[in-house]
């Protein structure tokens, strides 16, 4: 097998032990949420990921109504290297039907999660956008289904993801310590918005390992925009447009820039980036190379940052993202 990528770092997940590679591969595209994917693009996109040096994969059966987690599982399959190799995190609690965080859902989720995934235990299992449920009853029931989960060995951590965030100091201030190991936040560690910063002290007095996810804030800092569905403002998405053209007026891509911007602060165990390509998988490992190698563009990035200004840590409410 070829060497991994020399420059991808590894960094500590709280205190979990886990070291995750600085990019983390986001599997929710191998569902098929933003078009077609094939299963052998699907397996190809995984096996470069772990070629190149990225060792976690992050899926939920609520990506293309469980298509994502099979399609992974094939490709961690493909890849023939012990499972200690690869560090692998899923969800529970929301499905293609809807949310369930009832002990007994996220009890059977698990076992259909491994089945697909063909695995014998995740190293994550996160509580799938909890702002949906009942905080209390994730505090109350499902966070101690899943102690029983992680002493049953299925599981050997507990994580919980949303978009407010204030659900995690919400949740993490009612459990016992240790309960909860790892958070996953998106859209709230990248150019336009970095509020996220404000509560980097709180998890880390916790010891709470922090995954940030979407640092193109789904789809804001590209090249072609948002989709359709964006729940963000005209105005947010206009001067993210501007900042585009900008950046590409100076023979520059702002998806670079952004997923840059997001790697560079090391208390971020992992960036999640989705990807369904081998060219995206290069496309990202090699921003992080260059990232490590020659640091940030920080003329174009304070060109960019004072363009978003006015529109600087703007969020939306959190909506059910359409698929």
């Amino acid at each position: 097998m070829a060497a991994s990528y020399p420059k991808l770092q590894l960094r500590k997940l709280g205190n979990t032990g886990l070291k995750t590679s600085s990019v983390g591969f986001g599997a929710s595209p191998l569902g098929s949420v933003f078009g077609p994917v094939s299963e052998e693009d699907a397996v190809a996109s995984v096996r470069e990921a772990f070629r190149l040096g990225i060792n976690f994969f992050d899926t939920s059966p609520y990506y293309g109504g469980t298509l994502s987690e099979k399609m992974l599982g094939k490709g961690l399959k493909a890849l023939d290297v012990p499972r200690s190799e690869y560090i692998v995190s899923t969800k529970c609690g929301r499905y293609a039907e809807g949310f369930d965080f009832s002990a007994e859902r996220v009890t059977r989720s698990i076992d259909e999660s491994l089945a697909r995934l063909q695995l014998d235990y995740v190293d994550i299992l996160h509580c799938h956008d909890i702002e949906f449920g009942s905080l209390d009853q994730v505090v109350n029931e499902t966070i101690p289904a899943l102690q029983k989960l992680r002493e049953a060995g299925k599981i050997r951590f507990i994580g919980i993801t949303g978009l407010p965030l204030e659900i995690f100091t919400y949740v993490l201030d009612r459990v016992p310590p240790g309960s909860i190991d790892v958070i996953l936040s998106y859209c709230h560690y990248s150019i336009n918005d970095s509020t996220l910063l404000d509560l980097l002290p709180y998890l880390k007095s916790k010891e709470i390992g922090i995954i940030s996810a979407s640092p193109l804030a789904m789809g804001l800092l590209t090249d072609y925009g948002p989709p359709e569905w964006h729940p963000a403002s005209p105005e947010l998405k206009s001067a993210c447009l501007a900042a585009a053209a900008h950046c590409k007026k100076k023979g520059k891509h702002i998806s670079k820039l952004a997923l840059q911007y997001s790697l560079s602060n090391k208390d971020i165990s992992t960036v999640l980036v989705g990807m369904n390509s081998v060219r995206q998988v290069e496309e990202n490992v090699a921003a992080a190379e260059e990232l490590a190698t020659f640091g940030r563009d920080e003329e174009t990035l304070s060109e960019v940052e004072a363009i978003l200004h006015p529109v600087k840590n703007q969020t939306w409410p959190s909506g059910i993202q359409q698929s």
